[in-house]
C-alpha cells in the first residue's frame, strides 16, 4: 500500500485521578480515573519505570521516584492492588517526579502478562461483513505474551506470510485474581483499557496449522499495545467508544465499541469458568469490520505501511510495517 502523510490527532485526555474510590458493600471501586504507563526516561538508565499519565500527551509522574520501592513492571505494580493504587494517587496529588513526555519513550502499558486471550467473532457488524451468524457464546484463542510491542514499535513483517492483515481492538487488562468469577462483579477485577492491535497472518489463520489459529495470531511483534491502561473511571462508556484503524492515512475500520457481542462483564465470567486470571492478563475484545483479507480483492499489509489503531477516550497507537 502506498505509503502517505499521517495525521497527528490528539485526544481529549482523561480526567485527574480525584475522589476516583467509593467504598460500596465493603469493595472499593474506581469512580475517577488515570492513565497507567510503563516508560523508559531518555538520557537515563534503561530500565523499565511505571508511571501516571495525567491526561494524555501531557507529563508523567514517575511512579518509581515517589516510592522507589514499587516493582519496575505495571504486572508487578497490579500485583500490589489496592495499595499501588493508593500510592499512585498520592503520587498523582503531589505534582512531583513530573516527566515531559517529550523526554520519555512509551512502553507497552503491560509487559510479561501470564495470559494474553483473545475474542473472535465478537463485533455483530464484522459477522455481518462475513455473513456468518452471530456465535451464541464467546470464541476464544490466544496469542503468546512475547506477541506484545510497544504503542510505536514497528511490526516486523515476517518472511513466513504474504497475507499479514490489520485489526484494531479494546482491550482490558485484569487488575485482581479470580476464578469462577459473577458478571455482576467482573469489572471490579479490571484495572483498565487500552488499545491493541491484533496483528494477523491470514494465510497461517487460514489455511495452514490445520486452521487452528494460534500461529498466525502470535508471530513476534503481533500483539501492539497502548499507550495506556486507562481506568474504567476516566471514561464515559467502554462498551460505547468509538473505534477506527488507519492504514497509511486512509480509515479502514471505522466503528463502535457497542457493537461487541460479549462485553467485558461477560468475557470475564466465561472465561474465568476455565482458568485463573491473575493481575496483568491481557484480554483482546474482537474486530469492528473493514480488515484487509475480506474486501474485494483482499488487500494485505507490506514493508513501509503505517497502522494507526484509535478508540476515542483511550488513544492511538501508531505502527511502522518493517
Amino acid at each position: 500500500m502506498k505509503l502517505m502523510s499521517l495525521p497527528i490527532r490528539s485526544l481529549q485526555g482523561a480526567s485527574r485521578l480525584s475522589d476516583w474510590l467509593l467504598r460500596s458493600g465493603g469493595r472499593r471501586f474506581l469512580s475517577g480515573g488515570m492513565r497507567l504507563v510503563q516508560f523508559r526516561r531518555g538520557g537515563g538508565p534503561p530500565e523499565v519505570r511505571i508511571g501516571v499519565q495525567q491526561r494524555e500527551g501531557g507529563e508523567l509522574v514517575d511512579l518509581n521516584s515517589f516510592d522507589p520501592s514499587l516493582p519496575h513492571s505495571m504486572r508487578g505494580f497490579l500485583e500490589r492492588g489496592e495499595s499501588g493504587l493508593d500510592t499512585a494517587q498520592r503520587a498523582l496529588s503531589s505534582g512531583q517526579h513530573l516527566v515531559p513526555l517529550s523526554e520519555a519513550s512509551l512502553l507497552s502499558p503491560i509487559t510479561g502478562p501470564d495470559k494474553v486471550i483473545c475474542v473472535g467473532m465478537n463485533y455483530v457488524d464484522h459477522c455481518l461483513e462475513q455473513g456468518v451468524a452471530i456465535p451464541s457464546e464467546p470464541i476464544i484463542f490466544s496469542k503468546f505474551p512475547s506477541a506484545i510491542a510497544g504503542p510505536y514499535d514497528d511490526i516486523i513483517h515476517p518472511a513466513q506470510t504474504k497475507e499479514l492483515d490489520w485489526e484494531v481492538e479494546l482491550a482490558f487488562v485484569i487488575g485482581k485474581t479470580g476464578k469462577h468469577i459473577k458478571e455482576e462483579e467482573a469489572l471490579s477485577h479490571v484495572a483498565g483499557f487500552t488499545v491493541a492491535h491484533d496483528v494477523s497472518a491470514r494465510d497461517w489463520q487460514m489455511k495452514r496449522n490445520g486452521k487452528q489459529w494460534l500461529l498466525g495470531k502470535t508471530f513476534d511483534t503481533f500483539c501492539p499495545l497502548g499507550p495506556a491502561i486507562v481506568t474504567t473511571g476516566a471514561l464515559s462508556d467502554p462498551h460505547n467508544l468509538g473505534i477506527r484503524c488507519r492504514v497509511n492515512g486512509g480509515v479502514v475500520q471505522d466503528s463502535s465499541t457497542n457493537q461487541m457481542v460479549f462485553k467485558t462483564e461477560a468475557l470475564v465470567s466465561w472465561v474465568s469458568q476455565f482458568v485463573t486470571l491473575y493481575p496483568g492478563d491481557v484480554f483482546l475484545t474482537g474486530t469492528p469490520p473493514g480488515v484487509g483479507v475480506f474486501r474485494k480483492p483482499p488487500v494485505f499489509l507490506q514493508k513501509g505501511d503505517v497502522v494507526e489503531c484509535e478508540i476515542d477516550e483511550i488513544g492511538l497507537i501508531r505502527n511502522t510495517v518493517v
